[in-house]
């Protein structure tokens, strides 16, 4: 039996990463690769097709290499990455809708894999210690990439539903991190000084893109149904990965927390969604025993060891010169203090000191 895999979201790095993985899989003999834009990276020995998931088109592409497994990687974790909120909305729940669509018209589907997140566990002071697959969210998203994910998640168990025949598998993980990885959090620590909340100190969770990759990898060549919470073992708090990361930080009281949001986002720097916000408050952790006994998969990197592996390919271990981090705490403290610091003198500080890290 010929076995095809159509991977979406190839022109990011996961799936990129993903599809060159796959065409190098001895029991995969071919492996197609669809986005709007082509992959910026290698692919390996996939193809490349241009096409938009929102598009009824993507059930032709289907039906033509006669796919039977799909990994759906195309939902976005940021309005950057889409050119806006509402673009990345019509992504990630439009394109979701209609990749399922085309998957329920396609005899010969019989694997979909889909790249979720914890993030639909949302994230608030009642929170249980560790969310098991099973647990109802006591803080539900209300916004953003979280939100979309509880939307895409909700269409991907209806058609799981209907294809009882389809083994479906959807993975909710954990922060990645990588060398080059593009995520909120990766560009939050990577931020020459780092706002966290006045009093809080968030629980964090982290899976090495190889370990992520790995658990889709084993999906689409095996057989496992079911959702599955995917992270590195133990924790870490939010000041010990900040510690680790050498970095400078400035403690801003809850109700400014908002608007010193407001300027990274506006600025470009890194995003501060409120759910983000919420994230960085409270944390988050997740059991891992069913990926472990269910499916079989131990991540080879702890939330520790991703972390710090992180860290060192990025360069981020390079802490600024006390006096650069010391001026910026200043400018940001003012800030706080007065309202004739504008968004583009602020966005402009923060840029020039991050160029000039030594």
């Amino acid at each position: 039996m010929t076995r095809v895999v159509l991977v979406t979201g190839v022109s990011r790095h996961l799936g990129s990463r993903m599809a060159q993985i796959l065409s190098h899989d001895p029991s995969i003999d071919r492996v197609v690769g669809v986005d709007i834009v082509p992959p910026r990276e290698d692919i390996g020995g996939a193809e490349f097709v241009r096409a938009d998931i929102r598009n009824p088109i993507i059930g032709k592409v289907i039906a033509a290499a006669g796919v039977d497994t799909v990994v759906h990687m195309g939902v976005l974790s940021t309005p950057v990455q889409a050119g806006g909120r509402v673009s990345m909305k019509e992504i990630n729940v439009i394109g979701t809708m209609q990749l399922l669509a085309a998957c329920q018209k396609a005899d010969g589907i019989s694997r979909l894999i889909v790249k979720s997140t914890s993030s639909v566990y949302g994230a608030g002071p009642k929170d249980p210690a560790m969310f098991t697959e099973d647990t109802e969210p006591r803080s539900q998203p209300r916004s953003g990439w979280a939100k979309d994910s509880v939307e895409v998640e909700s269409y991907v168990r209806g058609f799981a539903r209907r294809r009882p025949d389809v083994a479906v598998t959807t993975f909710r993980f954990a922060n990645f991190v990588g060398p080059k990885v593009d995520t909120p959090m990766a560009a939050y620590f990577g931020l020459p000084i780092v706002p966290t909340v006045l009093g809080h100190d968030a629980r964090l969770q982290f899976v090495h893109e190889d370990d992520g990759l790995e658990a889709i990898r084993l999906a689409a060549a095996g057989n496992h149904p079911g959702t599955y919470n995917v992270a590195g073992d133990g924790i870490l708090m939010l000041s010990q990965a900040l510690r680790l990361a050498g970095k400078a930080t400035l403690p801003v009281p809850t109700p400014a927390v908002g608007l010193v949001g407001g300027w990274f986002r506006r600025a470009g720097l890194a995003d501060f969604s409120p759910e983000q916000i919420r994230f960085l408050t409270y944390g988050r952790g997740l059991d891992t025993t069913r990926l472990r006994d269910r499916f079989g998969f131990v991540p080879s990197y702890s939330t520790r060891d991703a972390f710090v592996e992180f860290v060192h390919e990025r360069g981020l271990d390079s802490a600024l010169p006390k006096h650069r981090a010391e001026s910026i705490e200043r400018g940001l403290a003012h800030a706080l203090g007065s309202s004739t610091l504008s968004e583009a003198r602020l966005a402009a500080r923060l840029r020039k000191e991050a160029s000039g890290r030594a």
